[in-house]
């Protein structure tokens, strides 16, 4: 309980940041990159769930543009309502996006299942998505909690299926930090590290790349940026 109500309260902390987030972080060429190497490998119209959808920009936009179906989950309510109203302000696509708030932990149990009402997708959504999307939001959990995350999306994914990862490339667990006038608590793993808990959790790293970014905000050091295609085992 006590996990489920920081989640909430980083949830709130980006209903304060909103818009500000994409204007601190307007170079998005890293996870535009992995985005095209997860579309060259999907068939059109194939089902995405993109976790921690944040604004939709940029990655629901690309997914939908590019003819997927493409479902968006977050904890924040304002973050949803800016996707929502990006979708419906976007280019004309094949399939509109679909948006629901829950909390990423939650994904993959009953409770995502009642949540959603996908009955075609099975109980939960498990085993219904060809890809999932994660650009930076698994960086909110605590390192202990995001093998059970990854062990979840592996769980949402067909066999075969698709992960395309993005993460910070630092040894943090859930340490407080100063991010956009809010404190947020921020993990990350050095990226041997990270590719074996990947393994670990029924995952094989097929790409992976790395680049170093400054954020547009003065108030945020730079950083690595990680990005890893993966792809489901067994």
């Amino acid at each position: 309980m006590r996990r489920r109500a920081e989640r909430a309260l980083q949830a709130v902390a980006f209903d304060t940041i909103g818009a500000g987030y994409g204007e601190a972080f307007p170079a998005k060429g890293g996870q535009l990159a992995c985005g095209r190497r997860l579309l060259a490998q999907l068939e059109p119209g194939a089902a995405v769930l993109d976790v921690g959808c944040g604004t939709g920009d940029p990655t629901v936009r690309q997914l939908t543009t590019a003819g997927m179906r493409v479902t968006g989950v977050d904890l924040s309510d304002v973050m949803l309502t800016l996707a929502r109203e990006g979708a419906r302000r976007g280019p004309r696509a094949p399939y509109a996006p679909v948006f629901h708030r829950i909390d990423m932990y939650d994904l993959a149990t009953d409770r995502a299942g009642q949540a959603w009402n996908l009955p075609a997708l099975g109980p939960g959504g498990r085993g219904g998505f060809a890809a999932v999307t994660a650009f930076f939001s698994l960086i909110l959990l605590p390192q202990d909690e995001i093998p059970v995350v990854l062990g979840r999306l592996r769980e949402l994914l067909r066999p075969g299926g698709l992960l395309a990862l993005g993460m910070v490339e630092a040894d943090l667990d859930h340490v407080p930090l100063p991010f956009l006038g809010r404190e947020l608590r921020i993990s990350g793993y050095l990226r041997e590290d990270l590719e074996r808990v990947l393994v670990e959790a029924g995952f094989a790293v097929e790409d992976r790349s790395g680049y170093s970014y400054a954020p547009a905000s003065t108030s945020l050091p730079p950083e690595e940026q990680l990005f890893l295609c993966c792809r489901r085992v067994g």
